[in-house]
């Protein structure tokens, strides 16, 4: 099965790692196209994912035209880029393996349902859980959710990304997959804050505990299930990127929790910090689910610049209830 990977950032280059640590061939798009001459000349992507060899067996184009010899594809594009990307692909019944993780704003879309309005004909897997690029790449003990209504494409898209480091579980909760990688996005944002503005480690595990309780409420009203949820790409994912600043959309949220403005936060191209973007939309996509979000409403007023102690007064000053 040779694996094509969508996106030269600094996931897409540690997926294409994982794709090809068998010596299988591996072709990575990229559209900068820096990465793709330090990948094909010094087998290193020099921009994103410095300092990690990679092996002769990945290659990199600027060419999406060149995916069409691919079995299946791994999207690794920034989620609110997915459209535009694959709208350039050819795909036709190629399996795809979604690996953005966020919701589209303006349709209110997770990753998946973009995938399939582009190219119905192809099957659709959905990859996802507790991983950090730099970890993944230098071939540290991992395991992630691969999820697919086919299971025995997804038992097969498993097998072809297995190794002793890297550990998918299968599971036909392509939604809850999807939702759980979207929601923690913005709970990241949240506990950064926390750290950011020294409310303490009190706060942040309330906020983890919390902000659970509405991925669970959400993901439950688009039809995902519970035990997906409080797996590797729900409560696994929201776990590390709640807590370290490796995180990206954490590192974001200390920045806020700091006084910093948002702008200018999110002003370095070289990361993506995903929730930024999937904060509004969530917010959105919640009240029209009918389901109550606080913390997430709470990194939107933020993301606004509303000042830091008068959205977390405001949330400790709700209504007590019952857990």
């Amino acid at each position: 099965m040779k694996i094509g990977v969508i996106g030269g950032g600094a996931w897409g280059t540690a997926l294409a790692q994982v794709a090809a640590r068998g010596g299988d061939p591996v072709l990575l798009w990229a559209r900068e196209p820096d990465v793709v001459a330090s990948i094909n000349q010094t087998h290193e992507n020099s921009r994103f994912l410095a300092g990690i060899a990679l092996p002769p067996s990945i290659r990199a184009t600027g060419a999406l035209g060149d995916l069409a010899a691919c079995d299946a594809l791994l999207v690794v594009a920034p989620a609110q880029h997915v459209r535009a990307v694959l709208a350039e692909t050819p795909v036709g019944t190629t399996p795809l393996v979604l690996c953005a993780k966020g919701i589209e704003a303006g349709t209110q879309f997770l990753v998946g349902e973009v995938a399939q309005q582009l190219h119905p004909e192809a099957p659709i897997a959905v990859l996802s859980g507790p991983t950090f690029a730099h970890e993944v790449a230098a071939g540290q003990p991992t395991a992630v959710t691969l999820a697919c209504a086919d299971a025995a494409l997804g038992a097969a898209l498993a097998d072809r990304l297995a190794s002793p480091s890297f550990r998918p579980y299968a599971s036909t909760d392509v939604i809850g997959a999807e939702i759980g990688g979207a929601v923690k996005n913005v709970l990241a944002i949240a506990c950064g804050v926390v750290e950011g503005a020294g409310l303490g480690q009190n706060a942040r595990a309330a906020l983890i505990a919390r902000g659970f309780a509405e991925m669970t409420r959400f993901g439950l009203a688009r039809g995902a299930r519970a035990e997906t949820l409080s797996g590797l790409s729900g409560l696994g994912d929201l776990v590390l990127t709640c807590s370290s600043t490796s995180s990206r959309n954490f590192s974001l949220g200390m920045g806020l929790g700091q006084g910093k403005r948002a702008a200018d936060l999110l002003a370095d191209r070289l990361t993506v910090a995903e929730g930024a973007f999937t904060a509004p939309v969530l917010r959105d996509a919640a009240a029209a689910a009918g389901v109550d979000m606080p913390v997430v409403e709470a990194v939107c007023a933020l993301l606004d610049g509303r000042e830091v102690h008068a959205v977390v007064g405001a949330l400790l000053a709700r209504p007590l209830r019952p857990e």
